[in-house]
């Protein structure tokens, strides 16, 4: 026998547990394990009753592909050679980084430079 009030459940889904329930008891299942088997499946298909503070939850496929093409664009966009915020210095940047923008400044001798040499000429780059 299932637990818990299903007062929480939209017309539609205690719809669909009632049709379930018919179909299990017409193939001879007892009723009550019918019943607990159509709740089962409806709240496996639907995630259960409504849920308080529904906002956030269950996107749109179509929503979620674009809000994470939206954030990977954003990323691409911060690792190409964006100037850095006054924040970051460049002692704590990788050499990496450095070259990448030694590479947009068009430095240069660039590629054999070491890190403090790449530092030192992007501070006279300006």
């Amino acid at each position: 026998m299932p637990r818990g009030s299903k007062a929480k459940y939209t017309p539609e889904q205690k719809r669909k547990a009632a049709h379930i329930e018919d179909s299990y008891e017409h193939k001879g299942v007892p009723a009550a394990e019918a019943e607990a088997r159509a709740w089962a499946t409806v709240n496996k298909q639907s995630g259960g009753g409504e849920k308080a503070g529904g906002s956030g939850r269950r996107k749109a496929p179509m929503k979620k592909a674009q809000d994470r093409s939206d954030s990977a664009k954003r990323a691409a966009a911060s690792r190409e050679g964006h100037p850095r915020s006054s924040r970051v210095s460049l002692g704590t940047q990788t050499k990496e980084s450095l070259m990448k923008e030694a590479r947009a400044k068009d430095i240069p001798g660039r590629s054999s430079m070491r890190k403090a040499e790449l530092i030192e000429a992007l501070k006279k780059a300006g």
